[in-house]
């Protein structure tokens, strides 16, 4: 992984701020399609499973998506949806996009999330992978202030085999780690 000292992570007042200006909705076709992605892997392992959503965001999109696929869908988001109750769930898959690298301790908090993953279930994550040093230093994604922790598809590889999971990678942006 890749982190961003914390001496250089936004107040949570700017990292709000930021977040704000993001028009990520349910009306944006893009952003709607973006996130499809993430259905079918999870429908189609449960169909009418129960989700935790976290990192949802001020519109939750992607819960939206799975609940209209039949998935009942709990959400979580630190500052959208603060609630903590969902977090004491279990479920049979938590989906995590495009937050990780929003996290500053990311090894706990995907432990905690894992927790809540049933035996069988998975936790879906979804962010953007380094590919390189060399190629690090020229990449966009790095360059959004609220973006500090940065995965390699070897940290996936890491974290799947501490847990004894089954590692799934599905896309350049997008694995799944199933819990056996």
């Amino acid at each position: 992984m890749v982190f961003v000292p914390r001496h250089f992570h936004l107040a949570k007042e700017l990292e709000l701020a930021e977040y704000n200006l993001h028009q990520n909705t349910g009306l944006d076709a893009g952003y709607t399609r973006f996130l499809s992605r993430a259905v079918a892997p999870v429908v189609c392992r449960f169909p009418g499973g129960e989700g935790l959503d976290f990192g949802s965001g001020p519109a939750p999109v992607l819960a939206q998506l799975l609940t209209a696929a039949g998935c009942s869908m709990s959400i979580f988001d630190k500052f959208y949806s603060p609630n903590p109750a969902p977090l004491a769930g279990e479920y049979d898959f938590v989906t995590a996009t495009e937050v990780v690298e929003h996290l500053d301790a990311p090894g706990d908090t995907l432990g905690d999330l894992w927790q809540n993953v049933r035996s069988g279930g998975l936790l879906l994550i979804m962010t953007k992978r380094w590919l390189s040093l060399e190629r690090f230093r020229q990449w966009h994604y790095k360059n959004d202030p609220t973006h500090i922790a940065y995965f390699h598809l070897n940290t996936f590889i890491y974290i799947a085999g501490r847990w004894r999971a089954q590692l799934l990678v599905l896309a350049d942006d997008l694995v799944l780690i199933r819990k056996r």
